[in-house]
C-alpha cells in the first residue's frame, strides 16, 4: 500500500489497519522463531509498513 492511499484512509481505517497488522508481524515472529519462514524481509517490510500507518495516523 502506498503513501498516497494511506493519506487516503480515515483515522478508523487506519488504526484497523494498524492492529491487523500488528497481529500479522506477530504471527511472523512466531512463525520465524519455531523455523524460518521463505522470505525473512516481509518482517522488516511489515514493520516499515507498522511505522507508516503510525506516523500518517499521527499527523491527521
Amino acid at each position: 500500500m502506498k503513501n498516497t492511499e494511506i493519506k487516503s484512509l480515515s483515522n478508523s481505517e487506519i488504526a484497523e489497519r494498524l492492529v491487523a497488522e500488528q497481529e500479522n508481524l506477530t504471527k511472523l515472529r512466531f512463525a520465524h522463531s519455531i523455523s524460518p519462514i521463505e522470505n525473512p524481509n516481509r518482517i522488516r517490510e511489515t514493520k516499515r509498513f507498522i511505522a507508516r500507518l503510525k506516523t500518517a495516523l499521527a499527523a491527521k
